[in-house]
């Protein structure tokens, strides 16, 4: 869950600036034509631009999709809800819909530990694949050696062993 709340919390904080510029800007710009310096207008007039146009695609581009993607995977951990039917019948959602956050989902890497199975998600059980260990006798000194790779020293007479 901490990927997506990252994620979630970054697009709240720059939502509020975004919706924060425009008040500011206005105040900026007022404040500059008062008192007649130039450069406090530019930011202004900036300010406005920036807050005017960047508030609402903050809020509906950043914010929301993610606030939806955020449930999605709140249902899954927490909820544990693993089917795309049910994840639809829990989000209000159609299962296409359903099925195409669950994509985005595993892309941004915030639902972590699943794994996609037919229709539906499952622990992902798999644990890493390790080289074997190795048996052979070390021609110097006679020695048996275990190890994992090709070859290896003999840590009694230095020489080198290996696969057999």
């Amino acid at each position: 869950m901490e990927p997506i709340r990252r994620a979630l919390r970054k697009s709240l904080v720059l939502a509020v600036i975004m919706t924060l510029l425009f008040p500011l800007g206005g105040v900026l710009l007022g404040v500059g034509l008062g008192i007649g310096f130039v450069p406090m207008w530019a930011v202004g007039i900036a300010c406005l631009a920036v807050g005017f146009y960047g508030c609402p695609i903050a809020w509906t581009a950043g914010y929301a999709p993610k606030k939806g993607y955020y449930r999605l995977v709140s249902a899954v951990e927490e909820e544990h809800i693993y089917t795309v039917t049910e994840l639809a019948q829990q989000l209000g959602l159609s299962e296409k819909e359903v099925r195409n956050r669950i994509d985005v989902c595993f892309k941004n890497r915030w639902l972590v530990g699943y794994k996609r199975e037919a229709d539906g998600l499952t622990l992902n059980e798999n644990k890493a694949l390790s080289e074997a260990v190795h048996g052979g006798v070390c021609p110097g000194c006679g020695a048996k050696v275990t190890f994992k790779g090709t070859e290896t020293a003999c840590p009694y007479c230095g020489t080198l062993v290996k696969r057999q």
